[in-house]
């Protein structure tokens, strides 16, 4: 059964790999995405060549619907996206990834069905295809070279999707079992290091030796340490001055 979560169905218009509808299913599935519908596609349906290729995902080849036609696929949709890397001389609004799927998000929340369209390999949707949908979705490819595979404009549309209905932060730190060290324990690292450093004569000369000392204040406390690095770093003198001795 797919998921009850809310979401796009994604659309596969006449493809002609079985290998790339593997694939796509793969690209949905590590998004959360598991909606999907085939339309005539090339070499029949099931297809042996689109399960070995959707290795976790041959679930959603499973439960995949089949149709003849482009608007029997998306005839339950309230608004349907068309895929194309080209102009098509239709009058339509022209969405980004990113924007697509905002609205999509926005339009699911409201209790609407969306369905996103994708092309055959070897030439994308067709007109008549395109003139079904409601808007379009237009990847910023080079355009010296706008082809996309099949799977990988799959791939991105469900990225987009993910990131739209989720909160995404730009970076994460992996702390690797340790903690931010707290400002006490930095002290007590700048301590270490000042005194041995003392000892071995790098304040020098003496009129210099309160701003050095400073200076290397700073450094510490400047530095993101975690509790690791701080008994790392002290462990690292320790071993210096017991070679030394």
């Amino acid at each position: 059964m797919p998921s009850l979560t809310p979401q796009p169905s994604i659309v596969l218009v006449r493809p002609q790999m079985g290998e790339n509808i593997g694939a796509a299913a793969r690209g949905m599935w590590n998004f959360g995405l598991d909606r999907m519908r085939v339309v005539a596609p090339r070499d029949g349906w099931p297809s042996q060549k689109a399960v070995a290729m959707a290795s976790g995902a041959g679930r959603l080849l499973d439960e995949a619907g089949h149709y003849n036609t482009v608007s029997e696929a998306i005839g339950d949709a309230h608004f349907t996206f068309a895929t194309t890397a080209r102009g098509r001389g239709l009058t339509k609004p022209v969405y980004s990834p990113e924007a697509a799927m905002r609205l999509a998000a926005e339009k699911i929340r409201d209790g609407q069905s969306v369905s996103v369209m994708f092309g055959p390999e070897r030439s994308g949707l067709e007109n008549d295809d395109i003139a079904q949908a409601n808007a379009i979705i237009s990847v910023p490819v080079n355009p010296d070279f706008p082809s996309l595979n099949l799977a990988q404009c799959v791939l991105l549309v469900s990225y987009e999707w993910r990131r739209a209905r989720e909160s995404v932060e730009d970076m994460v730190m992996e702390m690797a079992k340790t903690d931010w060290a707290q400002a006490v324990e930095i002290e007590k690292l700048a301590d270490h290091y000042e005194q041995r450093l003392d000892e071995a004569g790098f304040f020098f000369p003496e009129a210099k030796a309160a701003g050095m000392k400073t200076n290397l204040r700073n450094l510490w406390s400047r530095m993101p340490l975690t509790r690791s690095d701080v008994q790392t770093f002290h462990g690292m003198l320790r071993q210096l001055l017991r070679r030394l001795t």
